[in-house]
């Protein structure tokens, strides 16, 4: 249950507001331009090259002779461990050499780990590259099989751990080579209530792969597979979703009609996948003895139950104040009494736009960077030098955006569909503010690097932060002021409304499946409940909008994963306060926090800044921050 480093795939960033990139996809992600696009758009970021990322730091190629040489080394490794060490970690840390015995077995897991990571990231960084290409599907799907085969002699290694007595893990840890690892053995106990017999975790172990793995790979090559048809154009989802941040009207309904006519074309094998993923997860739940249906991602994020329960109850309190408002001004800037749904991510009206350049994109985001802290520019700059980075929209390739820590003893990579937009640029900032963190939480090591959610996304939304702070300031007039004020409030919604409401529906659909399989039309009523609640009366959820639920990835990868991002959306807000307050020494606490890693808890990691998640009073700080954004909003001229 312990999760390594490789397996951490941070945050995945869905463009402007909704997913497994960043929050889980709204329904506008950015994609290339297309259904007769202004000229000058078009051609805006087609004029500079965007980079493909050289995935050769990790292995040269799919046919590699050093990447099966490395697939064998993991399998006899992990088969000679297990012969090593298999019922024999109690003699080991009660021997002569105790906890000095003890802790090379752990560096040795720890090794193997960073080994087995490799692999398994350099594969799915292929497949993300092109997810409908079947040499590369079938090479993804090979190196989860062989890695799972492998991997499966290491499990018994945290089982045995956790069956240990306290005192005797205590004692071993006294000696330096396994006291360092002491926060990862302590979250590792954390395990330890809800860990199964060892047969049983082999069972769970084994069958991932042709279960869930597999019923997430059929979303993916599904999505990935579907098309659009956009006033005579088949479009694949990224296009398709962009449109509906066009500036005609007749474009964004034409496009969001697209949307909802394709959906509901593919309604019974979406809903088939939540079901058999909703119930597959309700079986583990309940053999682990989970009390509820968000237990194992809380435990998994570290965070306290009640720290969530009170983040929501305050952010759905907050709903008529921030998103119902901000949309009722919306639609008056329109003219309009509502706006349709395709219209809640348009640009505002009578407002120029322009694309962003690669090039210019680059100096805003680690000029805002540099201004905080040199050594985060730094860093971020080695994305772009080295080739870390692929940006450009190609068929197939994985939508919307991520960050992939990778493992320590390489590097991150990040994964773009830039077009030119300024929500674009703020996906840059987020994707690299990640990456940022994960180079500096490499020094951990394979086993306490990984970050825990709701951490690994204050980097990324920080790194947001800073962006659009600088560009505001940069603002020549009210117009340009108040369209950042703007675009900032409806990523923030995104992130906090949003993924609330996200998290509120899969709630709903996980405790009903205990009772049996929900219908589509089900699926559509608790979605629809739970974004007008969320949206509020400014935005009309016309037909066809019922099946949005279906396009979301997170539901499907990661349940419950959504919080994580109004919890570190509402977190910046407050760090962010404190370092307009006293930047003095803040930027070095900053990044000291970041390069912890998973080794602290979050209440440890907030206590030099003088936060305290655990306060009701807490959240109210992030969002007030929405709330005077709004203000400022309504008071200027329109």
């Amino acid at each position: 249950m312990s999760a390594s480093f490789s397996a951490s795939l941070s945050a995945p960033r869905a463009l402007s507001s909704d997913s497994l990139r960043h929050p889980a996809w709204p329904d506008a992600v950015h994609a290339a331009p297309v259904f007769g696009a202004p000229a000058a758009a078009a051609s805006a970021t087609a004029a500079e090259a965007l980079p493909e990322w050289n995935l050769t730091d990790l292995y040269p190629g799919m046919d590699s002779p050093q990447l099966h040489a490395d697939l064998e080394t993991a399998r006899e490794a992990c088969v000679a461990f297990e012969t090593a060490h298999k019922g024999k970690l109690e003699a080991l840390v009660t021997g002569p050499d105790g906890g000095a015995a003890l802790g090379a077995a752990v560096s040795r897991y720890e090794e193997i780990e960073d080994l087995i990571g490799r692999i398994a990231s350099y594969g799915s960084l292929v497949y993300a590259g092109d997810t409908s290409d079947p040499a590369r599907a079938k090479f993804y799907g090979d190196i989860q099989e062989r890695l799972t085969e492998a991997s499966i002699h290491l499990l018994f290694f945290t089982l045995e751990l956790n069956r240990l007595e306290d005192r005797v893990l205590e004692a071993g840890m006294a000696d330096p080579a396994l006291g360092r690892y002491r926060p990862w053995i302590e979250d590792l106990r954390k395990d330890k209530p809800y860990q199964l017999e060892d047969r049983i975790e082999q069972l769970f172990h084994e069958k991932s792969s042709p279960s869930r793995s597999a019923w997430s790979r059929l979303f993916d090559e599904t999505m990935s597979s579907l098309r659009f048809n956009v006033d005579g154009q088949d479009l694949a989802i990224e296009p398709t979703l962009n449109l509906m941040q066009d500036t005609r009207d007749e474009v964004r309904k034409t496009a969001g009609l697209a949307l909802a006519d394709t959906f509901s074309k593919n309604l019974r094998l979406f809903t088939l996948i939540t079901n058999t993923l909703a119930k597959d997860k309700e079986i583990s739940d309940r053999w682990r003895g989970f009390p509820d249906v968000a237990s194992a991602r809380h435990l998994s994020n570290r965070v306290e139950q009640e720290v969530v329960d009170a983040m929501v109850a305050a952010i759905r309190a907050a709903f008529p104040r921030l998103s119902h408002r901000y949309y009722a001004l919306k639609a008056k800037w329109f003219g309009k009494d509502h706006l349709e749904f395709w219209d809640r991510n348009a640009p505002l009206p009578k407002v120029a736009t322009r694309d962003i350049g690669w090039g210019e994109a680059r100096e805003t985001v680690l000029g805002a960077y540099r201004t905080f802290s040199p050594q985060m520019a730094d860093i971020a700059g080695v994305f772009f030098d080295k080739n870390w980075i692929d940006a450009p929209v190609r068929p197939g390739k994985s939508p919307g955006a991520f960050a992939h820590p990778t493992v320590p003893s390489a590097h991150p990579f990040v994964l773009l569909n830039y077009q030119g937009k300024p929500r674009d640029v703020m996906t840059l900032a987020h994707e690299l503010g990640h990456g940022v963190h994960q180079v500096l939480a490499a020094r951990q090591g394979a086993l306490m690097a990984p970050t825990p959610l709701t951490l690994a996304e204050t980097a990324s939304v920080f790194g947001e932060m800073l962006t659009f702070r600088r560009l505001l300031e940069a603002a020549e007039t009210p117009q340009a002021r108040r369209i950042m004020l703007a675009q900032k409030v409806e990523d923030m919604i995104n992130t906090v409304v949003r993924q609330t409401a996200f998290y509120t529906f899969e709630r709903h659909v996980h405790t009903e499946r205990r009772e049996g399989e929900l219908t589509a039309d089900r699926l559509g009523e608790i979605w629809l409940q739970v974004q007008s609640e969320s949206l509020g009366p400014a935005i009309h959820l016309g037909p066809g909008y019922e099946t949005f639920w279906t396009y979301i990835p997170h539901f499907i990868h990661s349940p419950f994963y959504v919080y994580a991002y109004a919890f570190g959306d509402c977190l910046v807000n407050s760090l962010y306060a404190v370092y307009e307050n006293a930047q003095d020494g803040f930027a070095e606490r900053y990044m000291q926090m970041l390069a912890a890693g998973g080794t602290k808890h979050h209440a440890e990691l907030l206590a030099p800044f003088g936060l305290d998640a655990r306060d009701p009073a807490f959240w109210q700080t992030g969002l007030s921050l929405i709330d005077r954004m709004i203000t400022e909003l309504e008071g200027m001229q329109s």
